[in-house]
């Protein structure tokens, strides 16, 4: 059973109260839990959303900061666990929702240096078909059970929602570099994998029920291949379209490749960010996308 335990939320532009209060009751129903939970606002432009979760404040055994400037996803996961006082350490992202309730209780209650959690469907969203991300995550459901998980467990290391030593955490820092977003927590998993640190994986998700528009997804599957290109040496082995590319290198096909996706490209994207996207496409693009790079 573990007795400390800091709950660290990093928020950007996400309305996280409702989280917080559902976080912070649970972690009060745990017996003899000394906690706290720390929501760091990194440089939020939302007014509206600044105001909205400034009630946070007012929770039990909570801290809210805000920070001036948006210092990117991996300084603000390293300056919360820094803010924080106790032994462990629990990240979950802003945006993310928790309908178990006993969340809390299971990572009290959990058995490791490093644990996640997971991700799954809400259980009340609707069927959104015409929604990319939706798709996207309902396509990727089946690999993230916790038995999926254990097969590749640093590959499936993902910072929507696990727990970690703070020594751990403080010894093995996020990369810092990494100041856009995408593949920083690939990363982490990877260099923990490389100390010898084991992850170990639970069904104990975090759930999906709320999706951005299809364009704010693609813009942001594109900046995550541009993280990719930019990190392409660190990740390999860790990455699908890194993959491929591999392959086709040592096909000598990558040129070709290169030159024959180009003109797709624009009929693609139109596809993926209008009011019909098919899901089937978005690997081809990412591809493509990633090849003229």
């Amino acid at each position: 059973m573990k007795r400390e335990l800091s709950i660290v939320m990093p928020a950007y532009n996400n309305c996280c109260g409702d989280l917080a209060a559902t976080l912070c009751r649970q972690a009060s129903e745990v017996d003899a839990l000394t906690w706290e939970l720390i929501v760091a606002d990194d440089g939020s432009t939302d007014k509206q959303t600044l105001a909205a979760n400034r009630a946070i404040a007012s929770l039990p055994n909570t801290r809210l900061i805000e920070r001036p400037t948006n210092s990117g996803r991996a300084k603000i996961r390293n300056f919360l666990a820094r803010q924080s006082r106790y032994e462990w350490l629990l990240f979950i992202d802003s945006d993310m929702s928790v309908e178990r309730d006993d969340f809390v209780r299971r990572y009290a209650e959990s058995e490791g240096d490093v644990v996640n959690g997971g991700v799954e469907m809400g259980r009340n969203v609707a069927p959104q078909p015409n929604n990319l991300r939706y798709a996207y995550e309902m396509k990727a459901m089946p690999s993230h059970t916790a038995e999926e998980r254990r097969r590749q467990p640093a590959a499936h290391f993902h910072t929507a929602n696990f727990l970690v030593a703070r020594s751990i955490m403080l010894a093995h820092p996020f990369d810092e570099r990494f100041e856009h977003y995408g593949y920083e927590d690939v990363l982490f998993g990877k260099a923990l994998g490389e100390a010898g640190i084991n992850i170990s994986h639970i069904d104990n998700p975090v759930a999906f029920t709320d999706f951005e528009s299809n364009l704010h997804f693609v813009e942001k599957s594109e900046e995550g291949l541009r993280t990719l290109h930019r990190f392409s040496t660190e990740l390999e082995g860790f990455s699908g379209v890194l993959d491929t590319v591999k392959r086709l290198e040592r096909w000598h096909l990558k040129p070709a490749a290169r030159l024959m996706g180009k003109p797709f490209a624009a009929t693609l994207r139109r596809n993926l960010t209008g009011e019909r996207p098919n899901i089937a496409l978005f690997n081809p693009y990412k591809l493509i996308y990633y090849l003229q790079l």
